[in-house]
C-alpha cells in the first residue's frame, strides 16, 4: 500500500491534497493508495471534509521502514516523520521552495511548481483526467485553493490558481465568496484548541541565523478573539520551547484575513529584535501590527533575519 501524506500540523491543502492524490492513484495508476494525516486537523479542514462528506484520513502514528510513500505539500524533513529516510519515497508533489535534507534510496518523481497550492499542481498533473473527478474530490481541490490563497488575497496567488478555482466553482455551482466565507468562519473558531494547540496548529520550523524558530500562523476573521488569549499563548510558548529542545523561540503571527494584516506577538527581546530587523518597524509593546502581511511562505519567512 502507498501511504500519501502531507506535513505535520496539517492544514487544508496538506490534508485534502493527500486525499485527492490517493484517489487519483487508486483510480488511474496504483492499485492501493491511502491518505493519512500527521496531526490534529484545524477547524477549517474539519468543516471542508464535513461539507463534502469525505471521511477524515487516519492519523499516521508509525511509518514502517520500506513503506512506499507519496509526500504532498512539503519537501522539508523537519515537517515529516522522523524516519522518513527509511521509507521508500516514490513521489513528492509540492509548491514550496526546495529545502533539502531528504535522502532517498532511489530516484524519485518530484513535481514542484511556483503556484499557491499543491492541489493546483495536482490539477495540472491530472491533465484530461480531471474530468473524472467526482464532485467531492473537485470540492476538496477548490477548498485547497481558497484556503491557501485566502480567497485570492494572498500574494502567493497566481492567475492559474484563480482560473482553476473559478472553473471548479462553476462546475460545482458554488458561489466562491459565500463558500470561502464559510471556510474562514470555521477557521476562526479556535475555541476547542488549547493555547499550546494554537501554537502548533499551523507551524513550521525555520532557521534564522544561528537560531531555530518555530513560526506559527493563525489565520482568522476575528483576531481579537485570539489576542484575548495572548497571556496564555505566551505562557504556552515557553512550555513548547522547553519540551521540544531544538527550538530557540516561537514567532506567533495572527493573520487578519479580511483586513489583510498580521499581528506578531513581541513578548521578549528576541521576538522584538527579529520583528524590527525583518519588517523595518520599531516595536514598543508586546504586539506589532504588520499591514499587508498575510503569507508565511512569501512574506514572512523570506523576510526573517536577526
Amino acid at each position: 500500500m502507498i501511504n500519501v501524506f502531507g506535513h505535520k500540523s496539517p492544514d487544508t491543502d496538506a490534508t485534502c491534497s493527500a486525499i485527492i492524490w490517493a484517489w487519483y492513484l487508486n483510480e488511474h495508476t496504483a492499485p492501493d493508495a491511502k491518505p493519512f494525516v500527521l496531526g490534529e486537523l484545524n477547524t477549517e479542514t474539519k468543516f471542508v471534509l464535513n461539507h463534502w462528506n469525505v471521511p477524515t484520513p487516519e492519523l499516521l502514528e508509525n511509518l514502517e521502514a520500506g513503506t512506499q510513500v507519496v509526500v504532498v505539500d512539503t519537501n522539508n524533513p523537519q515537517e515529516l516523520p522522523d524516519n522518513i529516510a527509511e521509507a521508500e519515497i516514490i513521489q513528492i508533489i509540492d509548491h514550496h521552495k526546495l529545502v533539502g535534507g531528504i535522502e532517498t534510496a532511489a530516484p524519485v518523481d518530484i513535481t514542484m511548481r511556483p503556484l499557491a497550492c499543491t492541489a493546483t499542481v495536482m490539477y495540472d498533473l491530472m491533465g484530461e483526467k480531471v474530468a473524472t473527478m467526482p464532485r467531492e474530490i473537485a470540492g476538496l481541490m477548490l477548498s485547497c485553493i481558497l484556503s491557501d490563497t485566502l480567497e485570492f488575497r494572498s500574494p502567493t496567488t497566481t492567475p492559474h490558481d484563480k482560473d482553476v478555482a473559478e472553473k471548479l466553482a462553476a462546475q460545482l455551482e458554488v458561489d466562491l465568496t459565500a463558500y470561502a466565507g464559510q471556510m474562514f468562519a470555521a477557521k476562526s473558531d479556535v475555541s476547542e484548541f488549547s493555547d499550546k494547540g494554537l501554537i502548533t496548529l499551523d507551524s513550521k520550523k525555520y532557521d534564522v541565523g544561528e537560531k531555530n524558530f518555530r513560526v506559527s500562523v493563525l489565520e482568522t476573521t476575528t483576531p481579537e478573539t485570539v489576542l484575548a488569549r495572548k497571556d496564555g499563548i505566551v505562557e504556552a510558548i515557553a512550555n513548547v520551547i522547553a519540551e521540544e529542545g531544538d527550538v530557540d523561540e516561537v514567532l506567533f503571527f495572527i493573520v487578519d484575513i479580511l483586513n489583510e494584516a498580521a499581528t506578531v506577538l513581541t513578548y521578549n527581546d528576541l521576538t522584538k529584535q527579529v520583528t524590527e530587523a525583518s519588517f523595518g518597524v520599531t516595536v514598543e509593546s508586546d504586539t506589532e501590527v504588520l499591514p499587508g502581511i498575510v503569507s508565511r511562505k512569501k512574506q514572512i519567512l523570506p523576510s526573517l533575519k536577526l
